[in-house]
């Protein structure tokens, strides 16, 4: 079997409105072997994107362990963290989040300005991630030149172009039609087939759930 990357352990996370303490996770354990491709489902509020943010590191839990290979991520300070999330983790949103006055070449490499990496050397990195998820031919259009398929596959190629070790997915589907979601999810799967990533993504889309390897559902904060 191979070696867990995730490790979490009695997780409890609550947020507070005004005086009322609200719980969103109790007692979350959960291992992900590397490699794996998860998916979290669950009903609205049940605590998947919560989950999720712990796990990339956005959010902190109250009680409880999160390691990433091998690294207890909630015992780094903030100044750390943003580093280990900067190497580690590749961010996957729902509505992609490109900003429209650069090129997608531009857009996929923003993550590596906070590398050492030369111009030249940061214009190949992303040439090679676009070609990856089949968009070598639109390098330099804007978002607003693109179908809402090739914008999410922009921000794959954003996602993935640092080379982390942990792929995050929050609802990768979720403004696509059938058709450019079914793509995004094929592409999705290759990423984790041909190159070994692990992923995790929350979905409530069961036919993109469908192309993971394990499915996990949340339901009032608890793993089920």
């Amino acid at each position: 079997m191979p070696a867990p990357l995730i490790e979490i352990n009695e997780v409890y996370k609550s947020y507070r409105r005004e005086h009322l303490e609200i719980p969103v996770l109790e007692k979350i354990s959960l291992t992900v072997a590397a490699g794996e491709f998860l998916a979290l489902m669950g009903p609205s509020g049940s605590g998947k994107t919560t989950l999720l943010n712990l796990i990339a590191g956005i959010d902190r839990p109250d009680r409880g362990t999160i390691r990433i290979g091998g690294i207890e991520i909630g015992s780094l300070g903030e100044s750390d963290l943003a580093r280990w999330r900067s190497r580690h983790i590749g961010f996957i949103f729902q509505l992609y989040n490109l900003i429209p006055v650069l090129t997608a070449v531009e857009n996929v490499e923003l993550p590596l300005l906070l590398t050492p990496l030369s111009k030249k050397q940061r214009r190949e990195h992303a040439e090679l991630a676009l070609n990856v998820v089949g968009l070598s031919d639109r390098m330099r259009h804007y978002p607003r030149q693109l179908s809402g398929g090739q914008e999410q596959r922009v921000g794959i190629a954003r996602a993935i172009v640092t080379d982390p070790t942990l792929l995050v997915a929050d609802e990768p589907t979720g403004d696509l039609d059938k058709t450019s979601a079914r793509d995004v999810m094929d592409l999705l799967s290759r990423l984790n087939k041909d190159f070994s990533k692990t992923i995790v993504m929350v979905t409530h889309d069961p036919r993109a759930a469908e192309q993971a390897r394990t499915v996990r559902h949340l339901d009032k904060g608890t793993l089920i």
